[in-house]
């Protein structure tokens, strides 16, 4: 394990490329082999939120509370340097992704293996969470607000609770894509364009 590093202060959510054994992981490699970054653990989103699949298979977590699934992903702590580095990943200043607060808990915590129910006791888990104070308050990129209505639309209103290598099938590198648009280009095309 990473030894703690006490300039990594910012704690991101990490749901889809950027999590061990997807393609942007190693920009968190490389931010934990220059001590810019430390894992600290597989966790969930408290409440529900919806995470879906925009073009290239690009995965997106939407700020809609209460829709979806509660999502499991990776907890890093960055330091300032390491923090800049995503948010340029994440075209923050572009338009792409809004890095945002989220409330975590240790993922499958209260849940016996393969138990994960969202009914009543899922609540009751959340409530001894919340009173237990293993909640954790972290940021997570979150699809931007200028599209991220429409881009749960066209996923038919339908999310998944893990980026896995299932949704992740057919996920186009950023060197791989057509350059002549940029991404902002590609997720107008692919929100318009027909359903399947």
């Amino acid at each position: 394990m990473v030894s703690e590093n006490s300039s990594c202060t910012s704690l991101i959510f990490t749901y889809g490329t950027l999590k061990r054994g997807f393609s942007n992981h190693v920009l968190l490699q490389d931010l934990m082999r220059t001590g810019d970054a430390v894992f600290k653990g597989s966790y969930q989103t408290m409440e529900k939120y919806p995470l879906v699949c925009g073009p290239y298979r690009v995965p997106f977590l939407l700020n809609m509370p209460g829709s979806g699934h509660r999502v499991t992903g990776e907890l890093y702590a960055v330091s300032s340097r390491g923090l800049a580095r995503v948010d340029e990943l994440e075209g923050t200043n572009r338009g792409h992704y809004e890095r945002l607060p989220i409330l975590l808990i240790p993922a499958g915590y209260g849940y016996e293996s393969g138990n994960n129910k969202e009914n009543e006791e899922d609540q009751a888990v959340l409530t001894r969470a919340a009173a237990g104070g293993i909640t954790c308050a972290a940021e997570a990129y979150y699809a931007h607000k200028s599209f991220e209505k429409e881009m749960w639309m066209k996923n038919g209103g339908k999310g998944f609770g893990i980026y896995s290598d299932k949704e992740a099938k057919g996920y186009v590198k950023r060197k791989d894509r057509p350059q002549d648009l940029s991404f902002l280009d590609h997720v107008r095309i692919f929100i318009s364009s027909p359903s399947d």
